[in-house]
């Protein structure tokens, strides 16, 4: 039993679990091409009508999964001085352990509180000889890591590879959902902006409001997102009637949401989402998003396939890093102040 008092905005519904749909991608690592295209129209489909799905069968296994967990756990239980020590207000590129209302992804609502959650950005670990390190590109350098913990950083990179390789597999199904090459994207993500950010949701009790809860309703900012989540729930989805919907953890699976960016490249065709975190479980909550982002120069126009003589582009053309930049500084007082 919940021991809280619900404002009734934040108010959810539970409906069939077919609602977000759940999806085998097992084909697009073993199938055929005709395997490859079935898997992607399911993929096509979620994307157009919820921006949200399940993936099963994504190659990364629960044994990874539950270890990278473990390592978050134990990298959130640390004093806060230790976690301070890699503090994101210290990072050159936006790297490193944000506190408890460092990021505020809902501002007009949560006014100065921000979110209910701590995390840590870990992005493509970049040597200072790097040339977009050398070129001043925003966003790109060196992790921050903690200190004497290498297998901790080991553990966290190689979930980070894997992320990084599921990401891929899924942007050439919707490649083919789109119409296009299967390969169309690949171009884009050579070097992509692709940063895993585990969380830490601390249980919120007593009367919640829109004013703070775990993550404010946002969309993502980026191209793809692939969350592993807890036994906790506490994720909620808008629908395209504006009802909230559960979306509770499904063992063996993660969940894959459309982002702006690739909202953007399709004219709204697949669905970036409004969603929210209420951690209302009694226990911690712990989260693994993975956002796969295409290169920080890579231009966002609306996509030949998503366009027509009845169907202008709705949105100016930017770059990625540019988009993204603009809704960090929406998110990350300190960001912005440094600007």
């Amino acid at each position: 039993m919940h021991n809280d008092v619900l404002a009734p905005n934040l108010r959810s519904q539970f409906l069939p679990p077919t609602a977000i749909p759940v999806i085998d991608v097992a084909a697009l690592q073993t199938g055929d091409l005709t395997a490859r295209q079935v898997t992607a129209e399911r993929m096509g489909k979620a994307c157009r009508e919820m921006g949200f799905f399940y993936v099963k069968n994504h190659g990364i296994s629960e044994q990874q999964v539950a270890a990278t967990f473990a390592a978050a756990r134990r990298f959130f239980s640390l004093p806060l001085a230790r976690k301070q020590a890699i503090a994101i207000e210290q990072s050159p590129c936006h790297r490193g352990y944000f506190t408890l209302g460092g990021e505020n992804l809902d501002p007009l609502r949560q006014r100065g509180a921000g979110d209910l959650k701590e995390g840590i950005k870990i992005g493509r670990d970049l040597p200072p000889d790097h040339p977009r390190v050398r070129a001043g590109t925003p966003l790109h350098g060196p992790n921050q890591w903690p200190s004497d913990w290498p297998d901790w950083c080991e553990t966290m990179q190689d979930y980070y590879t894997a992320c990084q390789q599921l990401g891929l597999r899924l942007m050439r199904a919707l490649a083919l959902a789109l119409g296009l090459p299967e390969h169309y994207f690949d171009a884009y993500l050579r070097e992509p902006m692709a940063t895993l950010g585990p969380l830490h949701y601390p249980p919120q009790r007593g009367s919640i409001t829109e004013a703070q809860i775990g993550a404010g309703a946002h969309t993502d900012f980026g191209c793809l997102t692939l969350l592993a989540q807890d036994a906790s729930g506490g994720l909620q989805v808008r629908n395209l009637a504006g009802h909230w919907l559960e979306a509770p953890p499904i063992p063996g699976t993660l969940v894959v949401n459309i982002g702006d960016m690739l909202a953007r490249w399709t004219n709204d065709q697949f669905r970036s989402t409004l969603h929210r975190v209420i951690n209302r479980s009694g226990r911690e909550r712990y989260s693994l998003p993975f956002f796969y982002d295409p290169e920080f120069d890579t231009p966002l126009a609306c996509l030949e396939t998503c366009t027509g003589p009845d169907n202008p582009p709705r949105y100016p053309p930017t770059t990625a890093g540019q988009y993204l930049l603009d809704r960090i500084n929406e998110t990350f007082a300190y960001h912005r102040a440094a600007q």
